[in-house]
């Protein structure tokens, strides 16, 4: 076992000690890993979805504190993120990845739920809620990608993720945070392994080769509440990322930049964003 498995495997271990039900689901004969938490809140179920190279235990420090305010919480690991097996998907990647976010909805969740996204997991729920309204109650935006900023702006994004040596794994750590832990830089190396798996590197392939991005009328359509969240120390996307979302959101979406918040803050602020997400619930009665 490496490094990144032993560690994935520590919080795991450490997650069902406290309660947190870590299992392999079947959707669509793909075999998905997810962990549940049952809430005792009033709010709908609420599904955390993570971006490229991420993975369910990056969500771990937010489960409790969601917890008191949702009746259950779920996370799950797309496919060969985490301890979901490798595959990827379809004629393109990205499109087969939405389509098991779908299909884990429809037959894992059961029900409309409050979908929470990060990174490219944020595009992908925007495209849920759009597509798929009846599985959606709200939607939570946390530094998501799909703005059409111009190709050459994503071209760099991604590149920045292609890590090769160690000042690169360090380069793209700073990125992620908005004060990257002292014990990340140490171990900043392990970004290697993250990104160079074959789904991150089809993903990323797709992405490029395809050119395809959130649309205007997409965003300006969502019928259901929507929180949006941008870090102010936000590094790793283009500033210009923000003014699309800005600019194309709904009137009713609930916007907010955070500072002190840098691309992950549910790693590195999760007290924080677990109020964000709980005003949020308040405000808009969930």
């Amino acid at each position: 076992m490496d490094l990144i498995s032993g560690l994935q495997e520590v919080t795991r271990r450490m997650l069902v000690a406290r309660g947190v039900r870590s299992e392999m689901v079947d959707v669509g004969g793909q075999r998905l890993h997810h962990y549940e938490l049952k809430g005792s809140g009033k709010g709908p179920t609420i599904v955390l979805v993570h971006g490229l190279g991420g993975t369910a235990n990056g969500f771990a420090r937010v489960f409790f504190g969601l917890a008191k305010r949702f009746e259950r919480v779920l996370a799950v690991d797309l496919p060969g993120h985490g301890f979901s097996p490798e595959y990827c998907l379809g004629p393109t990647c990205v499109r087969g990845q939405y389509g098991m976010l779908v299909e884990y909805l429809r037959k894992v969740v059961g029900g409309p739920s409050f979908v929470v996204g990060n990174s490219l997991g944020g595009a992908m729920s925007v495209q849920l809620a759009a597509e798929h309204p009846e599985l959606v109650c709200a939607l939570g935006l946390v530094a998501p990608a799909g703005a059409d900023v111009g190709h050459e702006l994503i071209r760099e994004v991604l590149e920045s993720m292609d890590v090769r040596t160690a000042e690169q794994s360090r380069a793209l750590t700073k990125r992620l945070f908005h004060r990257p832990p002292w014990v990340m830089m140490l171990f900043a190396d392990m970004l290697r392994g993250i990104y160079s798996t074959p789904a991150v590197r089809a993903l990323s392939a797709d992405a490029l080769a395809t050119g395809e991005y959130l649309k205007p009328e997409v965003l300006k359509g969502l019928p259901m509440p929507v929180l949006f969240v941008w870090g102010g120390s936000e590094k790793l996307l283009p500033h210009q990322s923000l003014d699309f979302f800005r600019s194309h959101l709904p009137a009713h979406a609930r916007v907010r930049v955070v500072e002190r918040f840098g691309h992950i803050p549910q790693v590195e602020r999760p007290d924080e964003l677990v109020s964000e997400l709980i005003q949020f619930a308040n405000a808009t009665g969930l």
